[in-house]
């Protein structure tokens, strides 16, 4: 059988990736250096990643990145990315996170923006490595934004063919005469706005509103805040800072789920793209929507986490905006919140952000769509002879794509119900149903939050919980199905078809 994909291209395009991954562990290495920690763990993932870069590298440099390449380097690209990341864990040594397993788990789920963890004791661990555990979300954030609109938009999945539709800009991946230089204004947008949040993290500080906002705690939150991450030096995530930082959180973690794209048209003082994008409205609404249900379910249910109406407020609006933008911080334990709530919560992880945002999950874009399209055929049911095109901000949207649309979130639906297949199986083999403290519904919770790449879920698994109380086989699983769902579904599902090889 002959093989119709150049794999060794696909293959030195990854090494390149691979080979600057050196370059940002120098921050954490650094970092080591200033604390008096040991540096080992960093110049030795320094040393793998270089000499699989340069190795890979060393493939065929003169293929062409057709479809089939573009696949295979990115979902190779973003499995090896998360696995020479997991080295620093094992090499330190220390807590759940030094087994090859919970390391990997960390990993995936940092790259992938997840932010489910294995960690059990937070203090036991040097400030550098949980600096690197914040870091490699960031680049997760900043990998996916430059696959979107450099990549994927060539290949019409992840949404991008959409984003030329709602942002009334025909390819994307061309915002710039050249890729390269799309990769550079992604990177400055991304920077800019880490950098915005740094600042004003830190200032709280300054001014004497959040004494434990130091500056370490400014840039580790800065980066997976803007990279709707989740992950966070505290056992506590953002309960263990005053409401004032929780509250200055928010609006970056909304702005990381917000479209680059418009974005940057609203920077550029175009804010005629932003009045007219359906999809930005469709977005906010859902958040007013569902912090408006949490609210009142909490004001009329009593609310065991806060005192008063501010906390009432504030818990609500923050939980459902971490939980929509899949970002996956949390100021409270809403495991002691009424099943109502949970189950709000739990619709909100489906829903996700922008296209062409950090975000995760099935995202706002497609559920308009699949609104418009439904509403049409309610009315095509009594008026079979209309033609009723769907359009989204006046621009209409091929049906071909309407198709894609139904067949991603379907798949999307069916997989977290696969997984949570998995889970449950698994934990009745392994004992985790003894004690009562699982159920189904943390299970379904558990595989939509890691398929979704969302974050915490519920029970023992939940905002202040581990997912360390899974078995090893299943948290093998749950870094398979992050991976998955994180580059959604498709660049990895073609890789399993014959066809893809060889026709």
């Amino acid at each position: 059988m002959r093989i119709r994909v150049a794999w060794r291209y696909s293959l030195h395009l990854t090494g390149i990736v691979l080979k600057w991954l050196a370059l940002p562990l120098c921050f954490p290495l650094v970092l080591a250096i200033y604390y008096g920690e040991s540096v080992l763990p960093f110049l030795v993932t320094i040393a793998v990643t270089l000499a699989l870069g340069l190795g890979f590298e060393r493939l065929e440099s003169d293929g062409r990145l057709g479809p089939r390449e573009a696949f295979l380097m990115v979902s190779l690209t973003w499995l090896l990315v998360a696995l020479v990341g997991a080295i620093p864990f094992v090499v330190a040594g220390q807590g759940t996170i030094a087994h090859p397993i919970n390391a990997a788990f960390e990993a995936m789920s940092g790259l992938t923006t997840t932010g489910a963890t294995v960690l059990r004791d937070f203090d036991e661990h040097a400030r550098s490595i949980m600096m690197w555990r914040q870091l490699i979300q960031w680049l997760g954030g900043l990998g996916i934004l430059i696959l979107v609109t450099a990549i994927f938009s060539q290949l019409s999945v992840a949404g991008a063919q959409l984003m030329e539709t709602e942002t009334q800009y025909d390819n994307v991946n061309k915002l710039t005469p050249h890729v390269e230089d799309t990769a550079r204004l992604i990177l400055k947008l991304y920077t800019g706005l880490t950098a915005i949040a740094v600042t004003v993290l830190y200032s709280l500080h300054l001014l004497g509103f959040a004494p434990n906002m130091t500056l370490y705690n400014a840039v580790a939150h800065a980066f997976t805040s803007v990279a709707t991450a989740g992950f966070s030096p505290e056992p506590l995530s953002l309960e263990a800072f005053e409401p004032i930082v929780q509250w200055a959180v928010m609006p970056f973690m909304i702005l990381g789920s917000t479209s680059f794209v418009l974005m940057y048209f609203v920077l550029k003082g175009n804010l005629d793209r932003l009045r007219n994008s359906e999809e930005f409205r469709f977005y906010i609404g859902t958040i007013v929507v569902f912090a408006g249900l949490v609210f009142t379910i909490l004001t009329l249910e009593g609310n065991p986490t806060g005192n008063g109406l501010h906390d009432t407020v504030r818990q609500s609006v923050f939980n459902v905006v971490s939980i929509i933008t899949t970002t996956g911080y949390a100021n409270a334990d809403f495991n002691e919140w009424s099943p109502f709530a949970k189950h709000l919560l739990f619709m909100c992880m489906f829903l996700g952000g922008m296209a062409g945002s950090t975000t995760c999950s099935i995202k706002s874009l497609r559920w308009l769509v699949i609104a418009k399209a439904f509403r049409r055929n309610l009315f095509t049911a009594f008026r079979p002879e209309a033609i009723r095109p769907i359009r989204l901000s006046g621009q209409p949207v091929d049906e071909e794509t309407i198709r894609d649309i139904y067949s991603y979130t379907l798949v999307a639906i069916v997989g977290v119900f696969l997984v949570t297949v998995v889970i449950v199986v698994d934990g009745a083999r392994t004992g985790l149903y003894n004690g009562g403290a699982f159920g189904e519904f943390e299970a379904i919770g558990a595989a939509a939050s890691t398929f979704l790449n969302i974050g915490p879920a519920f029970g023992p698994a939940g905002p202040y919980g581990t997912y360390d109380v899974f078995h090893w086989t299943t948290k093998v699983v749950m870094v398979v199905v992050m991976w998955v769902g994180r580059i959604e579904i498709i660049p990895v599902l073609v890789l399993l078809t014959p066809e893809f090889w060889r026709s």
